[in-house]
Parts: C-alpha cells; sequence; structure tokens
C-alpha cells in the first residue's frame, strides 16, 4: 500500500471542498445576472438549482459505488474528479439559467467524490480508527471552507463567473496529479461483480436490509441532512438578506466556518472518540448541531452569528460517529457500496431539502410572507435535527462495538 495515498485522499477531499466553496459567496450574484431577478426569486432558483443535481446524483451514486466494488476505487475517483471539471467550466461561461442547470445535471452523474474516497479509506484503515480517518475527511472539507470562500469571496470583486474557472482549473488539476501517484486500494479478492439490480437507490437498501444497525443509520443520517442543507441551500442568501454582507464578508464567514471544522474534525475527534465512544460522540454531535440552528434563527448582528458558529462547529462529531457505525457492520467488498448508498441517501435530502429551505426562506423573506422571519428555514432545520437525535439513541441503544479500542 502507497504510504501516501492517505495523504492523497486528503487533498483530493481538500481540492473538492475548495471547488465546492469557492463558489458559494458569488452564486446569488451569478443568479441574479442570468435570471434578471431579486433575491428572493434567486434564492428559489439556487434551490432548483441544487435539486436537479441531487436528483441526478440520487440515481447514479449507487452505480458509482458499485463500479468502485467491482472496478476499485481509482477509476472511479478519476472519473468524478474528470466530470467535476467539466461542470465548473460549464457553469463559468453559462448565459443562461439552462445551461446553468446542464452543468448541474453533469456533475451529479459523477459527483462521487467523497463516498469514494470514504470507501477507499475503509479499504486502508482498520476499522477501530476508521471514524477517525472519516474525520479526517470532514477536516479537508472545513480546511477547503477556509481556503474555497476566502478566494472565491477575493475572485468575485472581479465578476461572479471567475470562481467557476478556478473550480475547473483546480478540479483539472487534482485530476492529473491522482492519476499520477493513487495507487488502488480494493484488493482483487474483494471485488465483487457488477450487478444492475443493486446498483440503484432501492436495490442498495434492500442489500442493505441484513444490517439493521445500518438501515436505522440510514434514517438517521437521512434527517439530519434534511436539516443539515440549510447552510448550503441559504447560508449566502440568509447572510445577505440580514445584514448586506457582500461576496466578500460570506467568504470570510464560510472561511471561520471552515476553520472551525478542521480543529474540530482533523484534532478534537481524536481526543474525544478513544474517550465516549461513537455513540455518545454522535449524541453530543446533535446536540451541539440542534443549538447552532436554533441560534442561526434568533441572531440579530453579525457578532453573534460568529459566536453561534463555534457551537455548530462542534456539531461535526456527530457526522464521522454515524460513518463509523454504518461502516463497522459491512464487510470489505460492500464497503463501495454502503458509502454509494449514504450518498444516494444524502442526494435524497438534497433533492427535497434545499427546496424545502429555500422556499422557506423565500416565502418569510418576501412581501407575501405570513411574517418577515431569515432564519425561519433555520428553526425548521433544528426541529428536523431533534427527530434525528431522538432515532439515533433508539437506533444505537445496546450496541456495545461503537468505541475505538
Amino acid at each position: 500500500m502507497n504510504r501516501y495515498a492517505l495523504l492523497f485522499i486528503f487533498i483530493t477531499a481538500l481540492l473538492d471542498a475548495i471547488g465546492f466553496g469557492i463558489i458559494m459567496p458569488v452564486l446569488p450574484g451569478l443568479l441574479m445576472e442570468v435570471s434578471g431577478g431579486d433575491l428572493s426569486s434567486s434564492a428559489r432558483y439556487g434551490g432548483l438549482l441544487m435539486f436537479s443535481f441531487a436528483v441526478t446524483q440520487f440515481f447514479f451514486s449507487p452505480i458509482i459505488g458499485n463500479l468502485s466494488d467491482h472496478f476499485g476505487r481509482r477509476p472511479v475517483l478519476l472519473f468524478s474528479l474528470f466530470v467535476m471539471c467539466i461542470n465548473y467550466l460549464i457553469m463559468g461561461i453559462a448565459g443562461s439559467l439552462a445551461v446553468l442547470f446542464i452543468g448541474r445535471v453533469i456533475s451529479g452523474i459523477g459527483a462521487s467524490t467523497m463516498s469514494t474516497c470514504n470507501a477507499y479509506i475503509a479499504d486502508v484503515t482498520p476499522e477501530d480508527q476508521r471514524a477517525q480517518n472519516f474525520g479526517l475527511m470532514g477536516a479537508a472539507f472545513g480546511m477547503g471552507f477556509v481556503i474555497g470562500p476566502v478566494i472565491g469571496g477575493f475572485l468575485g470583486e472581479y465578476g461572479p463567473r471567475m470562481p467557476f474557472i478556478a473550480a475547473a482549473v483546480l478540479s483539472f488539476a487534482n485530476m492529473t496529479f491522482g492519476y499520477l501517484v493513487l495507487k488502488e486500494s480494493l484488493q482483487p479478492e474483494n471485488r465483487r461483480q457488477f450487478q444492475m439490480i443493486r446498483a440503484n437507490p432501492l436495490g442498495t437498501l434492500f442489500q442493505m436490509r441484513h444490517f439493521p444497525v445500518v438501515i436505522g443509520i440510514i434514517g438517521v443520517m437521512f434527517l439530519y441532512n434534511m436539516g443539515h442543507h440549510v447552510l448550503p441551500a441559504t447560508w449566502s442568501f440568509f447572510t445577505i438578506e440580514k445584514f448586506n454582507w457582500s461576496p466578500r464578508e460570506i467568504g470570510y464567514s464560510l472561511g471561520f466556518i471552515g476553520i472551525c471544522m478542521v480543529v474540530v474534525q482533523g484534532f478534537l475527534i481524536r481526543w474525544v472518540l478513544p474517550r465516549t465512544g461513537l455513540r455518545f460522540a454522535g449524541i453530543i454531535g446533535m446536540l451541539f448541531t440542534i443549538a447552532a440552528f436554533m441560534g442561526y434563527a434568533a441572531v440579530n448582528s453579525p457578532w453573534m452569528i460568529y459566536m453561534v458558529m463555534l457551537t455548530g462547529a462542534l456539531g461535526a462529531l456527530a457526522g464521522p460517529a454515524m460513518q463509523g457505525i454504518a461502516s463497522s457492520q459491512v464487510g470489505a467488498s460492500q464497503q463501495g457500496e454502503l458509502q454509494g448508498g449514504l450518498s444516494s441517501m444524502m442526494s435524497l435530502t438534497s433533492i427535497i431539502s434545499p427546496i424545502l429551505m429555500t422556499q422557506t426562506f423565500g416565502l418569510f423573506t418576501s412581501d407575501q410572507g405570513p411574517v418577515y422571519f431569515p432564519g425561519a428555514a433555520f428553526l425548521l432545520a433544528g426541529v428536523l435535527t431533534i427527530g434525528s437525535l431522538g432515532l439515533f439513541i433508539r437506533v444505537t441503544r445496546g450496541l456495545t462495538a461503537t468505541k475505538p479500542q
């Protein structure tokens, strides 16, 4: 095994997050430019844009996951990076909403980078260390959110299209680097035949029925991600509406969130997990997430929102804990299928939640809304996370293999 493999996977996740974060500060401006609408209508278009991406990913993620169990992680990961590069180029030159939607559909077909990275980690990491390394992927994503939005906010001052071109260049460079250094992690004896009957969301769930804890965790993650999508779906629109922030100020705020994620998932989680176990870490993380959503809904000044970010950062304990519990329940030949199934489930939340959250934001900030309440979407997210916590406590009750050795 190439001793630099984990470092490369970290860099892959980092650059993927940079590419994602770099466009967030300018997306509202690009949507207003292309559609000719105001902020409220652009927020609704933003939700539909995420919807089109998620629908495509919902159907293709299980296919990609099953393909990686058959052909290996390397070719699937490189294909995903290539598709992301094409997506950013298309969005960077888009002159209409139709072209923007085409770019997101193409992206959804191959957007399996993180799930394939997680399958790679499961291949090369002992079971008792997986949750910590899943946390490392979260730290990479957080670091990308430090770098990406700051770059995006800076480049956004020169026009809303510049960050998309920069993201395309980064994706291409990352793909080239991976082609040169990445070694395959899935050994031939652990591979299995590709079966189309299993390579769909229902087929994956049917296979996971043999693992009751995994099915339960999928339900937990469904509710959790339904709430968590409020952040990418409404953050830029919310901060513009609430505080009239510029792209640069939005970039700085996302960078601060990223720093917090790096600290929690890159360092703190490695101290917490051996002492609490996965179950208790998941409960702690969800409680902090609930507190953060309720805090965002209530803030009335910029300094308060930064204080709430610190609380929300501790919520980052929940994701790796859930991933670690689910991964420990299946064997090596089904890690790709599991990660594809989890990715498909998260895509399903990406279909429903951004529409729900952006429509909620649009309703409560428009003249036709029952009351003016920009934080309404965050309040809804908090309620969904409360449901996720209740289910998690029930699913993991009595589960003993949740503490790393």
